[in-house]
């Protein structure tokens, strides 16, 4: 995902990391770094990039899609949406 500034992530700390992730991807949304219809890394590479188990990084993309942020195409990956809501 490019030059990314990952969030420091504490497991034991008081967020949850499947939000810390989303937030992340959330505010690089919101700064055009990732332009609608840009496709995200898959969930593998995600994993890695924020050092996180696979779960932790699927509940992440289930966040960013009832946020309307991304949409998902089974086969095809994630997506950041074309009109994704106005941020609050």
């Amino acid at each position: 995902m490019g030059d990314l500034d990952v969030p420091a992530i504490d497991p034991h700390g008081p967020e949850l990391v499947y939000v810390v992730i989303a937030d992340h991807i959330q505010r690089r949304i919101a700064a055009g770094d990732l332009a609608p219809g840009t496709r995200l890394p898959g969930e593998l590479a995600l994993t890695e990039t924020y050092g996180v188990a696979r779960m932790t990084v699927s509940r992440a993309m289930r966040e960013l899609r009832e946020r309307g942020l991304i949409v998902t195409v089974r086969g095809k990956g994630s997506f950041v949406a074309k009109n994704p809501p106005a941020q609050a």
